[in-house]
């Protein structure tokens, strides 16, 4: 797997629902680790105070933004201006940039010519230009959409894995429940893999860290994750053989 992009998360507070915050930071996890998390708006509107606690939980860091003129948009400015900072800086090889405002169709043809890698994600109501101006992008309800479907698919699945304790099914200590573990991995899996379905156990295991800072194979009583992921009844593992005898890779994918 190449070196993880180091990506700066520029989220515009006055475009953006709370409720996709999860959605938006798996979805950076998958192309790379989010350094920047940096949110806009002005905090003195009540219609603001929702994204609290999701601030919180996800360590963003909030920029407070007055509107210093009434119908002029100074969030667009700051984030703009922050996001050129960030770009001289030298500290990231990529932005994502969460709006649904065409005001940002610029910045991101900017960032492009500048070599980074720029993901846009946005409500399908974004307009045009802003879609094109991104390396790739994504619609926070077909993101929400699948995961939700995904979630309501595998609850046939969940049966068929091996009985576990309670405590582990409600995630006790901050650690991740097993069944919520699967989910996840089923959702890597499925964003990563090949046309056959088999994807690296080790880039599986880079992006639960990276989603999971606390992740650990060893709070489910296992030293490594390939006996974890075997465990679990729901993955096929696979061994494949490099030019070093020494050496194998494994592959996962879930079970048909």
């Amino acid at each position: 797997m190449e070196k993880d992009k180091r990506i700066a998360v520029l989220i515009d507070a006055d475009n953006v629902s709370e409720k996709y915050i999860k959605y938006i930071l798996d979805e950076v996890s998958n192309h790379g680790i989010p350094t920047y998390r940096r949110i806009y708006g002005d905090w003195t509107k009540p219609h603001l105070s929702s994204w609290k606690n999701a601030l919180l939980n996800n360590s963003i860091s909030p920029v407070q933004q007055y509107e210093y003129t009434t119908g002029k948009n100074s969030t667009d400015s700051a984030l703009i201006i922050d996001a050129m900072d960030i770009l001289y800086s030298g500290n990231v090889e990529g932005f994502c940039i969460v709006s649904s405002d065409s005001d940002f169709t610029r910045l991101a043809t900017r960032l492009r010519e500048a070599g980074m890698f720029v993901l846009g994600m946005g409500e399908q109501k974004t307009p045009k230009p802003f879609i094109v101006a991104c390396e790739k992008f994504k619609y926070l309800e077909v993101l929400a959409a699948s995961s939700d479907n995904k979630e309501n698919a595998e609850a046939s699945t969940v049966n068929q894995v091996k009985e576990t304790k309670k405590e582990d099914l409600k995630g006790e200590n901050g650690i991740v429940a097993k069944k919520k573990l699967i989910k996840v991995i089923k959702d890597i899996i499925t964003n990563i893999s090949d046309e056959d379905g088999w994807a690296s156990l080790a880039d599986v295991g880079n992006i639960l860290n990276k989603r999971f800072p606390d992740f650990d194979t060893r709070n489910y009583g296992h030293a490594k994750l390939t006996p974890l992921v075997d465990s679990l009844n729901v993955f096929e593992i696979q061994s494949r053989k490099t030019s070093n005898p020494n050496i194998t890779h494994k592959y996962v994918r879930i079970k048909k």
